[in-house]
């Protein structure tokens, strides 16, 4: 059949929400992904930014087909549309605009919802004022249908936090309550890079991508190459990386470069340096000193260890910074506790964008410019206010751009000191055990390789959000057969949304960011890698049946798993959590109701005969 020209125009609008929709998911899911690594300082926003593009990309290219054809064909039946492509077309157009348009919302308001079950609900509200509340799959559909992903709502939290919790709990026992744990976390971090690399395997063999036909391969071929991947890399861990490890936070060889760590068991014999004492490994609390201002972490009921002085530069959110004086910083605090909680925000705000200013670059040009230049009085077409805004909009452009990398996630996360939100954080800190940075420092490097693993398993799973109903609106415009929804997705497709998804981490992430991780309970690498695996193994999981689950919801849950493992119920923000309950609750009729009404009023609206 030909091409449907007479709705280029809805193609057009679809392929817009479609990369909006991923672009959003991005901002929101994928930095939720990734909060758990950059709260625990395994790396930083910057580096989250480069590795998220790689395998949020490889995962949805690899093996994201699988999950874009559950949301194409398993909640609404292809035979209700009764061979209109247009229909076709216009309803899951429909569908990328309510969920898009939600998740955005949430998005700009720092309200962390998942994308995956936006889009479903969409799809299912499209579905009643299309053909019908009795044609959409309410029931279990074998796996495809909305009572089998939305099963996944209580489930996956639940498994993700027992997955997180027995990995913690293995190393807790194993290394944490030793009495010198450090010589325990350098020789059993094979083993830990052997589970993190045997689930990565796992995610591209035992799922496979549809094109390669891995998946059809024999069980035994399958669990044979998972395996002796993981065991391989197994061994190269304890060919290279402990020996490495061993001579930095043991020998304390501080003279040690990155391209030592190819000299292997060469390392053992390395003789220490003598003032081996100055020898300093990252930082990994939470909350750091600042050498200007030691004491604007500290909660008039509970004070947190803060550990050792910072090795980063300060942070945005600092108050009463540059005063040494006790008398000056006591009239400082009185005044502070004064202020409002809006105006304490504001004041943090000020500050950080005061030295944003002083910054060489595009970023410090772009800001001087905008804080040079404000808006006039009068209407915006006045000369003098349009020619202030000819200089302001690139500006703007660059600032959205840059102001993410600049962002300090860690102290928004910690809250502003004088606030209830800065209060209650501290006592959420304070119930939760610090381990050595030593320690810490080992199980940096297995995040990193656990937060690729949670990155591939995100794009593997999410990309069906964006790419199924675009894939349909495609197929049904290119053929102008609503038959054709049932191919397979094009690779073009991935890719396309993919880039989206990588973009919208990287310009806007911060903002879903800034309230998680730390905001929940608090990390450190060797936390932080049992919540990712936990979350990963549990995307997996869901992955293999064809089930969209919510990453969102499945790092959420590992991370309270987790934080319930330091043996107190107030090492868990409860407050945040009954929020992000309530978001994922909301998103339900909200996303339905929208994508229901928007089609529902398009396909009946009066017209010329």
């Amino acid at each position: 059949m030909p091409r449907l020209q007479q709705y280029d125009y809805i193609f057009a609008i679809g392929t817009l929400f479609a990369m909006l929709d991923a672009y959003n998911n991005g901002a929101n899911d994928v930095a939720n992904a990734w909060a758990t690594s950059v709260s625990s300082r395994s790396i930083s926003y910057r580096q989250a930014m480069i590795l998220g593009t790689i395998f949020e990309m490889v995962g949805a290219i690899a093996v994201g087909a699988r999950t874009a054809d559950t949301i194409k064909n398993g909640i609404i039946p292809n035979s209700a549309f009764r061979g209109d492509a247009g229909v076709q077309m216009l309803a899951f157009t429909c569908a990328l605009a309510a969920a898009s348009s939600w998740v955005m919302w949430c998005t700009r308001h720092s309200a962390h919802v998942s994308s995956t079950y936006s889009l479903v609900s969409a799809v299912a509200g499209v579905g009643v004022a299309t053909v019908g509340a009795s044609k959409v799959q309410w029931g279990w559909n074998n796996g495809k249908g909305l009572g089998a992903i939305f099963a996944g709502l209580g489930m996956a939290p639940a498994i993700s936090a027992a997955f997180g919790a027995i990995i913690f709990m293995l190393i807790k026992f194993v290394v944490h309550m030793r009495r010198n744990p450090v010589p325990w976390a350098v020789w059993t971090a094979p083993f830990f890079f052997l589970v993190a690399a045997t689930i990565c395997t796992l995610s591209i063999v035992y799922k496979g991508s549809p094109s390669l036909g891995l998946a059809k391969k024999p069980k035994t071929y399958i669990v044979a190459v998972t395996l002796g991947t993981g065991g391989g890399v197994c061994l190269l861990s304890a060919i290279f990386f402990v020996p490495f490890v061993y001579a930095k936070v043991i020998k304390k060889d501080y003279t040690l470069r990155w391209y030592h760590v190819f000299l292997g068991p060469l390392l053992f014999s390395r003789p220490a340096p003598p003032d081996a004492d100055k020898a300093v490994v990252p930082n990994y609390a939470v909350v750091q000193e600042d050498e200007f201002d030691e004491k604007r972490y500290e909660s008039p009921e509970t004070k947190v260890d803060i550990g050792s002085p910072a090795l980063t530069p300060a942070t945005p959110f600092t108050l009463n910074k540059g005063d040494r004086n006790s008398g000056e910083q006591s009239a400082a605090q009185s005044e502070s506790q004064q202020l409002s909680y809006k105006e304490l925000m504001a004041q943090s705000e000020a500050r950080f964008h005061a030295r944003l200013r002083e910054k060489r670059g595009p970023l410090g040009w772009a800001m001087r410019t905008l804080h040079e230049n404000p808006m006039g009085a009068g209407q915006i077409y006045e000369f003098k206010n349009m020619r202030i805004l000819a200089k302001r909009i690139p500006a703007m452009i660059v600032v959205g751009a840059l102001y993410g990398v600049n962002y300090d996630i860690h102290a928004a996360q910690s809250g502003v000191h004088g606030t209830p939100e800065g209060e209650r954080m501290a006592a959420v800190y304070a119930h939760a055990p610090k381990y050595p940075n030593e320690v810490e420092h080992t199980y940096s490097f297995i995040q990193v390789l656990t937060a690729c693993t949670a990155s591939f398993a995100h794009g593997a799973n999410d990309i069906g959000n964006s790419v199924g109903p675009w894939a349909v609106i495609y197929a049904a415009w290119s053929t102008g057969d609503a038959a054709k929804a049932k191919a397979a997705v094009p690779v073009w497709q991935l890719a396309v949304l993919s880039a989206m998804i990588s973009l919208g981490l990287i310009t806007y992430g911060y903002n879903i960011m800034k309230v998680m991780g730390n905001k929940i309970t608090y990390h450190s690498p060797s936390r932080g890698c049992s919540m990712e695996m936990g979350a990963a193994l549990t995307v997996l999981i869901f992955s293999q049946y064809s089930l969209p689950v919510s990453t969102s919801m499945c790092i959420t849950g590992a991370t309270v798993g987790v934080g319930l493992c330091n043996g107190s119920f107030r090492a868990v923000n409860w407050q945040r959590v009954g929020l992000l309950v309530l978001a994922w609750i909301m998103t339900i009729p909200i996303a339905g109701t929208l994508g229901g009404v928007l089609m529902g009023v398009l396909l009946n609206t009066p017209h010329f005969s």
